[in-house]
């Protein structure tokens, strides 16, 4: 049986989904991996892991509509001449453009999972521009015209389903709910905190973007530093210059050097940076389920994140963390100070964090979930 997963970037293939290829080739069906970013040593990892690597061309980004017909119709003539039995695309553009492809090359079996709604979908503490206003349109009309072209369609939270497909009157045959992609929990052992006296160190993982609350999280800091100074809140994650709601550079060189945060940059040691922090903060605008939550939770942190998609499906409130209100820096601060001052709750609430990853989000139980939600 042939299986054709169709992805964007090399990096993000293997690292997100080496498990579930790895799942798929120790059950003998034949995996090709379609990738449109990448190095040639990133296909040599991915061919590693039993796939057959394939590259192919789509604008991740642009809206040419023109670029994007010739791109799916290229793409359903390399579909057509593997005869795939199942297609699997996952991301916005691979599931709009990827379905269509799959049903011109008359695919038996096709498969779509989004792993959040994006930008487009977010509530804003502003009005949305008229250029987020309009690609939403645009993405609604895709989802319109490729979605119901689905055999099986696949969110990450039930609150996606409600807000695309019930919101815009998008009729799919069938949806499943997978919860977080999950992870290998090899790789994020459970790390006990041997000190919690002062000073408490609180840790942001995320590209400094407004959606992924990077401002709240600035903000809190300097509420919670004002109480408590020696209080250290990391920060781990690039600037992306090219978005509006960017951390500006300048404004994290300020930062840094009123010692608001510690930045050290970009670093390939993430498990360590969350084993030396306390708590971990995410306070996201929306989220399919996050990654980096998870990847705390594993190794045992509490967790303190808004109530919003996704991310309230990592925390049981004053159980493993808190839920704080959307775009509320106060609130924040106050679940932050909380800690500060029980310091007892960290190490409790950090080990509920490590039992619900083990059920929630170990690869393996995922992965077989998303093969029985496939059908193989």
């Amino acid at each position: 049986m042939k299986i054709l997963i169709i992805g964007t970037i090399a990096s993000s293939l293997y690292t997100f989904r080496k498990d579930f290829i790895k799942s798929l080739v120790e059950r003998d069906y034949i995996v090709y991996a379609f990738t449109t970013d990448y190095s040639e040593n990133e296909l040599a990892k991915i061919e590693q892991l039993g796939a057959i690597p394939i590259t192919y061309k789509l604008n991740r980004g642009g809206l040419n509509p023109l670029s994007d017909i010739k791109a799916t119709y290229d793409l359903s003539k390399i579909i057509k001449e593997i005869a795939p039995d199942l297609v699997f695309s996952y991301f916005s553009k691979p599931v709009i453009f990827g379905t269509l492809a799959a049903k011109l090359a008359k695919v038996p079996q096709i498969v779509g999972m989004l792993e959040g709604l994006g930008y487009a979908f977010t509530d804003q503490p502003k009005v949305l521009t008229k250029r987020v206003q309009l690609i939403r349109k645009l993405q609604v009309f895709l989802y319109k015209i490729s979605l119901p072209r689905l055999d099986q369609l696949i969110f990450l939270n039930p609150d996606d389903p409600k807000d695309l497909l019930d919101r815009y009157a998008i009729k799919v045959d069938n949806v499943a709910i997978l919860g977080g992609i999950g992870l290998n929990l090899n790789e994020y052992s459970y790390q006990h905190i041997t000190n919690t006296s002062l000073p408490i160190k609180f840790l942001f993982i995320g590209r400094l973007l407004k959606e992924k609350g990077i401002h709240d999280f600035v903000s809190a800091a300097k509420r919670v530093k004002e109480m408590f100074p020696d209080t250290q809140f990391i920060v781990l994650g690039a600037i992306d210059d090219s978005n509006l709601g960017a951390l500006q550079k300048s404004e994290l060189n300020n930062l840094i050097a009123s010692e608001i945060i510690n930045y050290p940059g970009h670093v390939n040691n993430v498990q360590d940076w969350i084993a030396k922090s306390h708590i971990f903060v995410l306070p996201s605008y929306r989220e399919g389920v996050p990654r980096s939550t998870q990847e705390a939770m594993a190794i045992g942190r509490a967790i303190i994140t808004t109530d919003v998609p996704g991310c309230r499906e990592t925390v049981a409130d004053g159980v493993n963390g808190f839920l704080v209100e959307k775009w509320n820096p106060q609130a924040l601060a106050e679940k932050m100070i909380f800690f500060i001052e029980n310091p007892e709750e960290i190490q409790k609430m950090g080990y509920e964090s490590y039992k619900i990853a083990q059920e929630k989000f170990d690869a393996d139980k995922v992965n077989k979930r998303l093969l029985n939600i496939l059908g193989l």
